[in-house]
C-alpha cells in the first residue's frame, strides 16, 4: 500500500505519513460524488452560494492556522502564506459575483420562436490540484466547479496533504454528503482520478504530466482545463525604467522561491542598457535573504523538495558551462532542507535548459538583444510555452504592439502581469487548455443548452 511521506523542506523532519488513496477508494469517493450530483445541482444558485460563503466564513477564521501549515509543508515565507490564505478567503463573494453572472440567462428571438440559453452542470469534476500555491490553486477550481453545480472529487498534491486534508474540511463543512470528496496521493492517485467515471478534468501542473492527463482523458471525451507550465519573458528596451523593470525582474523571478507558474523566467535586456540593468538586478537581489519560512527576515525559504532543487542546481551548472556568467549565488547551500540562493546569471545562451525548460526555482536569466522591436518578439516567442510576459519601454504605443505580438495567455506592460480578478487566466500554446478565472472560465465547468419556445 502506497504512503505518502510529507516532510517539511526547511528541516527534513516527516510532518505526517498519510496512506494513499487506492484506485477503489479512487472510485468509491467518485461514486459517492455521482451519487450527490443531481441533488446538488438541483439546489438554487443562492442557496449553493450561501453555503459556500459560510465557509469563507471559517476559512478567515483560520488563516492563521492554514498559513503556518502551509509555510511548514512547502516552506513559504510565512506572511506570503498569510497573503495567499487571506485572499482566497476574500475573493470567494467575487467568485460568487462571476459564477451568477456566468448562469445568466441569454435570450435570443428569432422569427416564430424564442430561444433560451441556459448552461446545465457538468456532473463530477475531478480536481488535481499542485503544492506551490496549496491554498489558491485549488480554489481556483474547486469554487467555479461547486458554483455552477457540480460535484467534486479532490486531490491535492503529494507535499501538501494536511493543506489539502484542511481545505476540503473548510470548504466542505455546510456542503451535503458527497459533493466534496477528497483523495490523497500521488501520480498513482491521480492517474485513477483521471480514469474513473468523472465527467471533468481541472489539472494545475506540469506540461509533461498534463500531456498524460489528457490522452487518458480522451479516451473518454473527459472536458479538460489544463493550467500547465511556462518560461515566461520579460523585455526591456533601451527607453525603459529600468528600476521599475529591475524590481519586476527579480520579485518575480524570486518570489515563492521562483515556484510560481508565471515566474519572470527569461529577461531580455537592450544591449545598449544591459550593464546598468545588472547593477540594478544584483542591488534587488542581495536584498533576497535566505532561511526558514517561520524567520520573518527570510524572503526566500526552501524549494519543496531534493529533486526540486537538483534540478535547479542542474539547470544553472549546465548553463555557466555553456558559457553564461555567473553574478551571485548559483550554490549548494549546506545543512538540512533544501534551499537555494537568489541566483542571477548573464550571458544565457539560447540553447541552454535554462533558457527553455521551465526552471521553477529562483534565479534570474539574462540575456541581450539588439533593441530591435522584431527580435524581442521573436526572442520572446522562442518557446513552446504561452503562460504570460512582460514588456517596459516608454514608448506606449510599442508597448502595446508588442504585447499583442507576443503568444501568450496575458502580458504586462510597464508592470507585472497581473490582471483585475474578472479577467480569465489563459494557458496558451503549450502553457495549457482552456481557462480558469472570469466569466468564461467558470463557464468552462457546464454546458449550455438552448430551449427554443413557439411563440
Amino acid at each position: 500500500m502506497e504512503t505518502i511521506v510529507d516532510v517539511d523542506p526547511a528541516s527534513g523532519e516527516v510532518l505526517a505519513r498519510i496512506t494513499a488513496a487506492t484506485g477503489a477508494e479512487v472510485g468509491a469517493a467518485v461514486a459517492r460524488a455521482r451519487a450527490a450530483a443531481p441533488g446538488w445541482s438541483d439546489v438554487p444558485f443562492d442557496a449553493r452560494a450561501e453555503l459556500l460563503l459560510r465557509s469563507a466564513a471559517r476559512l478567515a477564521e483560520r488563516t492563521e492556522e492554514l498559513a503556518q501549515l502551509v509555510t511548514r509543508e512547502m516552506g513559504k515565507p510565512l506572511e506570503q502564506a498569510r497573503r495567499e490564505v487571506g485572499s482566497r478567503a476574500a475573493e470567494i463573494q467575487s467568485a460568487v459575483d462571476t459564477a451568477r453572472r456566468a448562469l445568466a440567462v441569454e435570450d435570443l428571438s428569432a422569427a416564430g420562436h424564442t430561444s433560451h440559453v441556459v448552461r446545465d452542470p457538468l456532473g463530477v469534476v475531478a480536481a488535481i490540484t499542485p503544492w506551490n500555491f496549496p491554498v489558491a490553486m485549488p480554489t481556483a477550481l474547486l469554487l467555479p466547479a461547486l458554483l455552477m453545480g457540480n460535484t467534486v472529487v479532490f486531490k491535492p498534491s503529494e507535499h501538501v496533504p494536511l493543506v489539502g486534508a484542511s481545505l476540503r474540511e473548510l470548504l466542505g463543512a455546510h456542503l451535503p454528503e458527497g459533493v466534496l470528496e477528497l483523495v490523497q496521493g500521488a501520480g498513482a492517485t491521480g492517474a485513477a482520478l483521471v480514469e474513473a467515471d468523472v465527467d471533468m478534468i481541472g489539472f494545475v501542473g506540469s506540461r509533461e504530466t498534463g500531456l498524460r492527463v489528457m490522452a487518458a482523458a480522451a479516451r473518454g471525451l473527459k472536458r479538460l482545463v489544463l493550467e500547465l507550465g511556462g518560461k515566461d519573458p520579460l523585455v526591456v528596451f533601451a527607453d525603459a525604467d529600468l528600476e521599475a523593470a529591475a524590481d519586476v525582474a527579480v520579485t518575480h523571478a524570486l518570489r515563492n522561491s521562483g515556484q510560481v507558474c508565471c515566474s519572470v523566467e527569461r529577461v531580455y535586456v537592450a544591449a545598449a542598457v544591459r550593464e546598468r540593468f545588472e547593477r540594478l538586478v544584483l542591488e534587488r537581489a542581495r536584498s533576497w535573504r535566505l532561511g526558514n519560512g517561520f524567520d520573518p527576515e527570510a524572503r526566500l525559504g526552501p524549494l519543496v523538495s531534493a529533486e526540486q532543487r537538483r534540478k535547479v542546481h542542474d539547470q544553472v551548472e549546465r548553463a555557466r558551462a555553456d558559457g553564461a556568467r555567473l553574478l551571485l549565488g548559483g550554490e549548494l547551500v549546506e545543512g538540512p532542507g533544501w534551499f537555494y540562493p537568489a541566483t542571477v546569471l548573464t550571458d544565457v545562451p539560447a540553447h541552454t535548459p535554462l533558457a527553455n525548460e521551465e526552471t521553477f526555482g529562483p534565479v534570474v536569466s539574462i540575456a541581450s538583444f539588439s533593441g530591435d522591436e522584431d527580435e524581442a518578439v521573436a526572442l520572446a516567442n522562442r518557446t513552446r510555452f504561452g503562460l504570460g510576459a512582460n514588456v517596459f519601454t516608454r514608448d506606449a504605443e510599442r508597448g502595446l504592439r508588442v504585447a499583442r505580438r507576443i503568444r501568450c495567455g496575458q502580458v504586462g506592460v510597464n508592470r507585472y502581469l497581473a490582471a483585475a480578478p474578472q479577467a480569465p487566466w489563459v494557458g496558451a500554446r503549450q502553457s495549457g487548455l482552456g481557462s480558469l478565472g472570469g466569466v468564461e472560465g467558470f463557464r468552462q465547468f457546464s454546458v449550455p443548452k438552448t430551449i427554443s419556445l413557439a411563440r
